[in-house]
């Protein structure tokens, strides 16, 4: 099995949208309003030309993705979002390795950050405990949809660091 990291390119919209979407459907079924539950491949692209977008290919096949932005209305530290494991690999340990990836190659070595920052649905039935397993705390939180909250969560990447969120 080789596995590849490494930053998406516009020539991997398409297989990137697959991910999203069927990663995604399950989020729509519990009516969680993320704009990823309604991805199309003008907003993989425009992520993509103008965030940094990364994947997990497996055998050359992309089989997870997450981005990195800046979020300055809630935090001055990088923001993961746009998360996504394809379903038919989920419970492999693939979305651990790319968010351990995006912490400690990307954000940790190559941005220098101390920390970083996601957000999830409140009502979501696993994401927050998992995020919190993985060493995330919850600081703030906002509307999302009618029912719902985003929940935003820190995770210290140098641990004798203390960062700071605004």
């Amino acid at each position: 099995m080789n596995e590849v990291y490494r930053q998406a390119t516009l020539d991997d919209a398409e297989q990137v949208l697959g991910v999203i979407r069927r990663a995604y459907r399950s989020i729509g079924e519990l009516k969680i309003e993320f704009a990823a539950v309604h991805a199309d491949l003008e907003m993989v692209r425009t992520n993509i030309a103008e965030h940094a977008s990364y994947v997990l290919e497996i055998d050359g096949t992309i089989v997870a993705t997450i981005s990195l932005r800046s979020l300055p209305e809630v935090t001055d530290l990088p923001f993961l979002y746009n998360f996504a494991v394809d379903p038919a690999y989920a419970n492999h340990g693939v979305g651990s390795k790319l968010l351990s990836y995006a912490e400690e190659a990307v954000v940790r070595g190559i941005l220098l950050s101390p920390a970083v920052v996601l957000a999830t649905s409140a009502k979501h039935p696993w994401l927050l405990p998992m995020y919190e397993r993985k060493g995330y705390v919850r600081f703030y939180e906002r509307e999302l949809g009618r029912d719902d909250k985003l929940v935003f969560l820190r995770k210290n990447l140098l641990p004798e660091v203390r960062a700071t969120t605004g």
